[in-house]
């Protein structure tokens, strides 16, 4: 990165949690809850869950999409699902979409990321944006206020062909476990009575602007962890 970052005597919120850890889902809704319980009840707090179906390892933000899709939520409106999946494709047209709709938007972005492998199943909640395409050497958008990925698999060599053959079995834990945070932190947050949102995620068609060969590749950020 060119340049030099402001200095600031806040140290940026960060948390960990590993999915197979007793009560992970809990943990990580009261983090949820506790950094977006300040959020002002005028901006509608949207979470965008980056990623596609055409790929194993990628496809951890469209299942938990699909998975809070399915739950009212009063607080979190939600983009990025199986069926309408946000991508390397369509992120930036998705980003306009939602600057549009919504009223002053506090994003929180879901992604998948790459990692070492005692790493492997860990879900980090923190704050800043997320990078998507960044284990793949893309240029895309910075994403999100704050953002939530997950550790589907290692980092190293061949990021494409890990995303490709990354367990079910991982994704699909990962993504319960978030998904049930998002659920209980809704729960616990305040309704937002004084905006109205008129364009629900569902009622929104995402459209892709054509096929990318590389799609999957994208939407994935790799994580330098400890």
């Amino acid at each position: 990165m060119l340049g030099k970052k402001p200095v600031s005597l806040r140290t940026p919120f960060s948390y960990q949690v590993h999915t197979e850890e007793k009560g992970a889902a809990s943990r990580l809704a009261s983090k949820l809850t506790e950094q977006l319980e300040n959020v002002p009840s005028y901006r509608d707090i949207v979470v965008i869950c980056i990623g596609t179906d055409r790929s194993t390892g990628d496809s951890l933000g469209p299942i938990i999409g699909s998975n809070l899709e399915k739950t009212p939520l009063k607080r979190f409106c939600v983009y990025g699902t199986l069926a309408k999946p946000v991508h390397a494709v369509n992120l930036e047209e998705t980003i306009e979409m939602i600057q549009h709709y919504h009223h002053r938007p506090y994003v929180v972005a879901i992604d998948a990321c790459l990692g070492r492998l005692k790493n492997v199943g860990k879900i980090n909640f923190s704050e800043g944006p997320v990078i998507p395409g960044a284990a793949m050497k893309k240029k895309l958008p910075h994403v999100g206020d704050m953002h939530v990925t997950g550790i589907v698999n290692v980092s190293g060599m061949m990021e494409y062909f890990v995303l490709q053959n990354t367990r079910l079995h991982t994704v699909m834990t990962m993504a319960e476990c978030i998904s049930q945070g998002f659920v209980l932190a809704d729960n616990k947050l305040k309704i937002n009575s004084s905006s109205v949102v008129t364009n629900k995620p569902s009622d929104t068609p995402i459209h892709s602007k054509g096929l990318s060969k590389m799609e999957s590749a994208f939407s994935i950020q790799e994580e330098n962890n400890k």
